[in-house]
């Protein structure tokens, strides 16, 4: 942990210096050897809230662009559950920077118990696994309504550089047919278009995932992964064909939203 109570009085770790957990009232010892990060650790080597992850560079890095009142904050729930937040702004956003795998029954407990949560990720790890291709216009517009693209993988060098159908099209001798059920029809190029996508981008791209963490897909809350770049990746659903996408946003943009937005839904909307 990055505080320990020392004298009722929450201070970071310094050598020499004890201190008790504000969330459990158990005795801490400040670690703060050269080749690790100082922070607080148990006396006991216990672990008072189980899903506690033990912070990283990236972590405490994270952590240390909020306000000290922000940074690991005391969750009581109605039941007596209790637990510590990495982030808790001003507005009530709840942000977890998640360093390790996660299995889906914990990541679904977290997200019930905060509700109004985003979840960070450390990208370092299968940065090699994560390929972005082409851009997109954005969903909302009128192009955009019409096109169906085609899925974009690894390997797949047609897709890869933007591939689509056109609802327009298929709706002739289908009418009722909708954006998730066509796989058939004229072939059409991103080529073909570039001009009128430029105009409507807005930073949505297709990417492929191989060996994809898969809670990440499935999670309820917001999810952003850091590749250490200047900006985080969002990853989104485009439209009604099922089209999974992302989008890239830069860290101000995230900094600024989390601590003037209520809804986690209206960070980088």
């Amino acid at each position: 942990m990055q505080y320990a109570l020392v004298q009722d009085e929450l201070k970071e770790a310094q050598k020499g210096l004890n201190g008790f957990c504000q969330f459990c009232g158990d005795p801490m010892v400040s670690k703060c050897g050269p080749r690790v990060i100082h922070h607080w650790a148990h006396a006991r080597n216990s672990s008072c809230d189980l899903w506690w992850e033990n912070e990283t560079a990236w972590h405490r890095n994270w952590k240390n662009h909020f306000s000290t009142e922000s940074r690991e904050v005391i969750h009581i729930a109605t039941d007596g559950e209790r637990h510590i937040s990495d982030i808790k702004t001003k507005t009530g956003i709840i942000i977890e920077f998640q360093h390790s795998p996660m299995n889906d029954k914990e990541r679904q407990s977290r997200e019930d118990f905060y509700k109004n949560l985003i979840w960070v990720i450390d990208g370092s790890t299968f940065e090699q696994n994560f390929d972005i291709y082409h851009i997109l216009p954005r969903p909302d517009c009128d192009l955009a309504k019409d096109i169906i693209w085609a899925k974009s993988k690894r390997g797949m060098l047609g897709t890869n550089s933007g591939m689509f159908f056109r609802l327009s099209e298929a709706r002739k001798d289908f009418p009722d047919i909708k954006k998730s059920e066509i796989t058939f029809g004229r072939i059409y190029s991103l080529e073909d278009i570039k001009n009128e996508i430029i105009k409507e981008a807005r930073d949505y791209y297709q990417y492929d995932w191989v060996r994809p963490r898969k809670t990440w897909l499935d999670s309820a809350c917001p999810v952003f992964i850091d590749f250490g770049e200047d900006y985080l990746v969002k990853l989104t659903d485009y439209d009604e064909s099922g089209l999974k996408c992302i989008r890239l946003i830069s860290k101000k943009k995230f900094m600024l939203d989390v601590n003037v937005e209520a809804s986690v839904h209206d960070v980088a909307k």
